[in-house]
């Protein structure tokens, strides 16, 4: 069993982390704190192949397998934290859904812009009354003529502010059987997008208002029944989120490691405190873990999707390993890890973040327990 990556893959992580650090390291700090979203960049990778790196060349992208958009997004996050949260939205989440579900004519409208980052896509799943139990939305799709009317609202959405197309979940009918999906452009009559709000890791969302909005057929993504298979690509995208987590672990770890090098504090150097080294021991150890089965779980999606299993265990690992990491580097860098002088404050919020974003940790708990034991196990109360 070999754990080193195979020729072909270290040759492309090794081409993403020079083009990173030549191009995007170099204002990573200015880059993580402003407030728009940064669309040169979005470009910038656009052009560097590091969009759509999974999907067939037929659709605009790469031809790449999932193994080469976790390596992207994790050489891209060493150098600039912040850029990889582009090359995540330009390979998991809603656009993978899209791209996997989505008519000819569908990809035909609206894949050149999200792959040449001139547009951006966001998800509207969760919902004021149903988030981890996404069963419970509310939000409904009525055939009327030749469109749907939409009526409902979705809160949590990544890049609602900025985005110019928005992959909803909605109601067909009862049960999850009624359960499908629709494609609703920004500007579309009778749907608002709101006030932005922050979330404590800087980044900002809006809540989005449908109220009779009329879309045409044209837009319906999944009709009745498609839940389903909105989850398989749900449990895809959780492999961007474990990538962007474990990678500013990573960061933070090195940017730990070189100030515990240099600085001197009572005549000798941080590292020749056993406290500390005990403290980077723990980091490293939880970061290689993690990764191993990261690299697990993507590849078993190189020729075909990852279980459920597998993301749930890389998600969580990768979670709590990047969170840990971040939290304990910021501590061993004391006044300066927690100043916004430097990342690492940046990267405990961020992975904070992701243990509640794609699955909170104790949701993932629950469904590795359901392979645990080969059964699954409802949250909700027992019928009367």
């Amino acid at each position: 069993m070999n754990f080193e990556l195979s020729e072909e893959h270290q040759a492309f992580a090794d081409s993403v982390a020079r083009f990173a650090q030549d191009k995007l390291a170099p204002g990573a700090l200015e880059r993580a704190h402003a407030a728009e979203y940064p669309w040169e960049t979005a470009q910038l990778l656009a052009q560097q192949g590091l969009l759509g790196i999974a999907f067939a060349e037929e659709d605009g992208g790469q031809g790449g397998t999932l193994m080469h958009a976790v390596l992207a997004i994790e050489q891209i996050a060493l150098a600039c934290p912040k850029s990889a949260d582009i090359v995540q939205a330009g390979n998991f989440g809603p656009i993978r859904t899209f791209v996997e579900y989505a008519t000819p004519e569908q990809k035909q409208r609206f894949l050149p812009d999200l792959l040449s980052g001139k547009k951006v896509i966001s998800l509207g799943m969760s919902e004021p009354d149903a988030g981890s139990a996404a069963t419970e939305l509310k939000t409904s799709a009525r055939e009327d003529g030749d469109g749907w009317v939409i009526n409902g609202s979705k809160v949590f959405s990544t890049n609602s502010p900025d985005a110019e197309l928005f992959l909803i979940y909605v109601r067909f009918g009862p049960g999850v059987g009624g359960i499908g999906s629709v494609l609703v452009e920004r500007g579309t009559p009778g749907f608002v997008v709101g006030t932005p709000s922050a979330f404590m890791n800087g980044e900002s969302w809006s809540q989005l208002y449908f109220e009779d909005c009329r879309i045409p057929k044209a837009n319906l993504l999944l009709g009745p029944g498609g839940f389903k298979k909105q989850i398989s690509g749900f449990n895809v995208e959780r492999l961007g989120n474990s990538a962007r987590a474990l990678a500013l672990g990573r960061y933070a770890f090195n940017q730990a490691r070189e100030h515990a090098l240099t600085r001197r504090q009572f005549g000798r150097e941080l590292c020749e405190f056993q406290g500390l080294q005990w403290k980077f021991a723990d980091m490293w150890m939880k970061l290689e873990q993690a990764q191993l089965l990261l690299y697990k779980a993507a590849l078993e999606g190189e020729h075909g999707l990852p279980s459920a299993q597998s993301t749930a265990m890389a998600k969580l690992a990768c979670n709590l390993a990047g969170w840990e990491a971040s939290n304990e580097a910021m501590q061993v860098m004391g006044g300066m890890g927690f100043s916004q002088e430097a990342l690492v404050e940046y990267c405990v919020r961020r992975t904070r973040g992701w243990m509640i974003a794609g699955g909170s940790i104790e949701m993932l708990k629950n469904r590795i327990a359901e392979g645990v034991f080969g059964r699954t196990f409802s949250q909700r109360p027992a019928k009367a």
